[in-house]
């Protein structure tokens, strides 16, 4: 079979031809066998993993050995693990014999650390090789392969770096290796995700090599994996934030969206209770005056607005391990500084409205008053809820929200009810 290696970025699809496949269930695998196989990588790469899943199981087993020959033996890799096993065997034995060696060996890694990640496009040339012998050997590579490989540059059976390709066409065929070697950054075999992604981010790369326990090469890591990676962890992460199964999908019935979706409501009702309660504390001075209720969303909602803020410059800063909680006093003291000074400038401003609209200095001095307060609350959770999630091994994106919304919402109530009951007792 021909090899085409093919970029891993998601392509723009046809939208109607799209819909129909996520959508069309009985169309599906016959829309899809219409397509060549370029266009075929193009579409699974865009689909849900529960739709791709589905094409990958119910089409000829020769066309997934034709789609598996034309992307890299990673990409490959997970498409084979969706399959059945005796499916995966009857594909494997249609697939080219380098193909077959490769899938093999990146199969017995696992799939959540840094060999799950890793291709095997790469040749190990000696530093005193000359510029031709290494010449030959790449082109043979890429003919077998399809694919140009890496040139990994090794000294005494120890990586020592790697020589960039375009050399190859420029440098003289009697040069050696090592005039022309660059360093290249390693990582264990092991390593999980989150450290591949901490060593692209610190030390950005085009190319990681992975190491076993004795220094040996097993595979590379590209840029285009990480970013992938990246933005699947990024997905992740805003589902985490919204309470969201990762499994949900834009396909899923109606049932199933119920499924996923119930027990994060019912969470958030409990809390919503929670600040309802609050504000029951305070029903005489509601009743008394009315105006309270008409301004009592501010204070909450501008209190959100602030944690969120304040979040995500904490997350960040602890992806990037800029901070952590042992570390937090100095960052804690500006958040509340700016916490201060955002909430005189919003209460000046929501009192002037106040005054202008309902002619209420009472209600005005209260409001500027509670919207200080509840700002520098805001600062104060939003700066060490992430921090101390963060130390207990939790997600500080997801499981901080819930915290903040609930603090800033119920103290934010108390705050502003309570200073009306003092004022306008």
């Amino acid at each position: 079979m021909h090899n085409l290696k093919l970029p891993k970025t998601i392509p723009v699809i046809n939208p109607l031809l799209l819909r129909d496949i996520l959508f069309r269930i009985d169309k599906r695998t016959a829309l899809f066998l219409e397509l060549p196989v370029s266009k075929r990588i193009e579409l699974l790469r865009a689909l849900t993993p529960k739709v791709r899943q589905d094409i990958l199981l119910r089409i000829p087993e020769h066309d997934v050995a034709g789609i598996m020959q034309a992307v890299d033996p990673d990409e490959a890799t997970d498409m084979l693990q969706i399959l059945t096993k005796h499916r995966r065997e009857r594909v494997l034995r249609l697939l080219s014999q380098e193909m077959q060696d490769s899938l093999s060996t990146l199969l017995e890694f696992d799939a959540q650390t840094a060999a799950g990640l890793m291709t095997l496009d790469y040749i190990q040339v000696q530093k005193n090789e000359t510029m031709a012998d290494v010449a030959k050997r790449f082109k043979r590579h890429e003919k077998s392969t399809g694919r140009p490989p890496v040139v990994l540059v090794m000294d005494d059976h120890k990586l020592n770096g790697f020589l960039p390709g375009y050399q190859l066409g420029l440098a003289e065929k009697h040069d050696e290796v090592s005039r022309f070697m660059k360093r290249v950054a390693s990582i264990s075999f092991a390593a999980t995700h989150k450290e591949v992604l901490r060593m692209f981010q610190s030390h950005p790369h085009d190319k990681v090599v992975v190491l076993n326990d004795a220094g040996n090469i097993l595979g590379i890591i590209y840029s285009d994996d990480v970013l992938k990676l990246m933005h699947e962890r990024e997905a992740s992460s805003l589902y985490d934030f919204a309470g969201i199964s990762p499994e949900e999908t834009v396909t899923d019935t109606t049932q199933k969206k119920v499924q996923h979706r119930y027990k994060w409501l019912i969470i958030n009702l409990g809390t919503a209770f929670l600040a309802a309660f609050a504000v029951g504390l305070f029903e005489d001075t509601l009743n008394k005056y009315v105006l309270l209720a008409i301004y009592m969303p501010i204070v909450a909602g501008m209190g959100g607005n602030a944690a969120t803020q304040t979040l995500a410059v904490i997350v960040r800063g602890i992806a990037l391990r800029q901070i952590q909680l042992s570390t937090a006093l100095r960052t804690l003291k500006n958040e509340l500084g700016a916490g201060l000074i955002n909430g005189l400038i919003n209460g000046v401003l929501v009192a002037l409205v106040v005054i202008a609209v309902n002619g209420d200095y009472q209600i005005a001095i209260i409001l500027g008053f509670a919207m200080v307060i509840n700002l520098l609350v805001a600062a104060f959770f939003g700066t060490l809820v992430p921090l101390i999630m963060s130390k207990l091994g939790k997600d500080p994106a997801a499981s901080a929200t819930i915290f903040i919304t609930t603090a800033t919402d119920v103290l934010g109530f108390i705050v502003f009810l309570g200073l009306a009951s003092l004022i306008l007792a």
